[in-house]
């Protein structure tokens, strides 16, 4: 099956690009998007499952209190430039530089103009590896970051917000390879009842004059089995970004956190994080909470909604809730993003800090599933 894609000398095995290289049910590929100012949030995804033949996306906003979230899914194209789901589309003005996601007008009442500016080069995190059960591979991802900034506009609800480059802050987020989506593969045996274990932090941060980049996963020991660390140089004029990478980007010696848990919750009242250069100096950050984005709004763990699941030729639907009337410990609710206020020494920054704990993490007292702080 040819596409777009075939004419250029991109490659990597002989068949065409469409044809995924693995054939596991759970190979995917993903465009992922934050827009952050101290009063809003909002998240849009959107990846193709091509073992499963499906594409689908969200948009979700966290403004006053309530959070609006827009899901879309289709039968995957054959055409895999093709990111569009009904009146959902991401369309690549410039790789790496310029891309607009748009969302017409549609029955849910979401809609949206958006474009992302670049304002760093890309940082290419280290390849995330795991295994289930200790033998099968479950994950196997490339992935990048981008900082830049939003311009256009959202409307909700029957309320316009205009989306100003000059406040609104975002990051890129591009991963492919194998990730476990739509619900557990079947006639696998399950995980024994106490194996589930994860616990990850992201913490990529806008500072007036470059961006941090921080990131962990560990195990139930607080052991480390993969990590990320980075400065970026920003640039005013996406032309001047010196490629798909930046040679001054400083990568770390290593990372570290610190978190107080607001009682009953998993999730952050206040976090401190280390960047460890290497010139051995340690660069405190502090964290202070400002808003909460729950990551099922773009499918992230939703019920219905999940990634990866059929729901016909072509389905839409919006939602909508009050983020203090929601159940903080459902299991749909543990995976967030929150926006945060930076600080380290006289400088003042913005970004967010993701969090997914599920099971045992020794360091902060976690002994179950979902026991809480």
């Amino acid at each position: 099956m040819l596409s777009k894609f075939d004419d250029y000398p991109i490659h990597q095995t002989a068949t065409p690009i469409a044809h995924p290289a693995t054939g596991d049910r759970n190979a995917y590929d993903r465009y992922w998007f934050n827009g952050i100012a101290e009063d809003l949030y909002f998240g849009i995804g959107a990846a193709l499952y091509p073992n499963l033949g499906i594409l689908d996306c969200g948009l979700s906003i966290v403004r006053d209190g309530e959070q609006h979230a827009f899901h879309g899914s289709r039968r995957a194209p054959a055409e895999p430039t093709d990111v569009s789901v009904g009146p959902f589309r991401i369309e690549v003005i410039e790789p790496m530089r310029r891309i607009a996601v748009r969302l017409d007008e549609n029955d849910t009442g979401i809609s949206a103009d958006l474009m992302f500016t670049a304002r760093t080069a890309c940082v290419e995190e280290g390849r995330q590896t795991t295994y289930g059960n200790g033998r099968r591979l479950v994950m196997d991802v490339t992935r990048f970051a981008q900082f830049g900034r939003w311009e256009g506009e959202i409307t909700y609800d029957g309320r316009t917000v205009a989306i100003d480059p000059a406040r609104v802050h975002g990051i890129k987020d591009r991963s492919w390879g194998v990730r476990p989506v739509a619900g557990p593969d079947p006639a696998i045996a399950p995980a024994p009842p106490n194996d589930l274990q994860v616990f990850f932090l992201w913490a990529p941060i806008h500072w007036a004059d470059r961006c941090t980049h921080f990131g962990v996963f560990e195990n139930r020991f607080g052991r480390k089995w993969h990590s990320d660390g980075a400065v970026l140089p920003v640039y005013a004029d996406p032309a001047d970004i010196p490629g798909a990478q930046d040679p001054n980007t400083e990568v770390l010696a290593g990372v570290e956190h610190h978190i107080d848990y607001i009682p009953g919750t998993r999730r952050a009242g206040h976090a401190r994080i280390e960047l460890v250069h290497d010139s051995g100096l340690v660069e405190d950050i502090d964290l202070e909470p400002l808003l909460c984005f729950r990551m099922k709004g773009i499918g992230y763990m939703h019920p219905t909604w999940g990634h990866g699941m059929w729901k016909g030729d072509l389905a839409i639907a919006g939602e909508s809730w009050k983020t203090d009337e929601i159940d903080p410990m459902a299991i749909e609710n543990q995976h967030i993003q929150q926006v945060v206020r930076a600080r380290t020494g006289d400088q003042v920054g913005i970004g967010v800090f993701e969090q997914i704990s599920f099971g045992p993490h020794a360091r902060y007292g976690f002994t179950d599933i979902l026991d809480t702080a």
